[in-house]
């Protein structure tokens, strides 16, 4: 039950983050959404953690190299998550390519997780 849970977070962090996109392509900002894309990150990476190790409940699932790759892959995503807006001040390029990284790990990240789901 607690995959499912953090899939369902995982789930709103990447729609979320798909419509914070559509809304980056507008020249829109909107940081409270922002925010929200953030917390559902975090918690995708705690929740993962906590599935490798074992959650209170007792569920673990198996801690194979893809649930390992996908919580490196969402801690990698956060940090650019973190770096773009940094580089924003000083350069648009670049921080538009720590964008489409953040967004191509996101994903790569995603990918994992739903492979790791399905072995279980």
């Amino acid at each position: 039950m607690a995959a499912k849970a953090i899939l369902i977070v995982l789930c709103l962090a990447v729609g979320l983050g798909i419509y914070l996109g559509m809304l980056y392509l507008r020249g829109e900002r909107r940081p409270k959404l922002i925010g929200y894309h953030l917390i559902l990150g975090a918690t995708t990476i705690e929740g993962t953690l906590v599935l490798i190790h074992g959650a209170p409940n007792g569920e673990i699932m198996l801690a194979t190299d893809i649930g390992t790759i996908a919580a490196g892959l969402f801690a990698a995503s956060l940090l650019t998550g973190f770096i773009g807006p940094l580089l924003a001040r000083r350069s648009r390029s670049q921080a538009e390519v720590v964008l489409v990284t953040h967004v191509g790990v996101g994903l790569a990240g995603f990918a994992a997780f739903l492979m790791w789901m399905t072995r279980q």
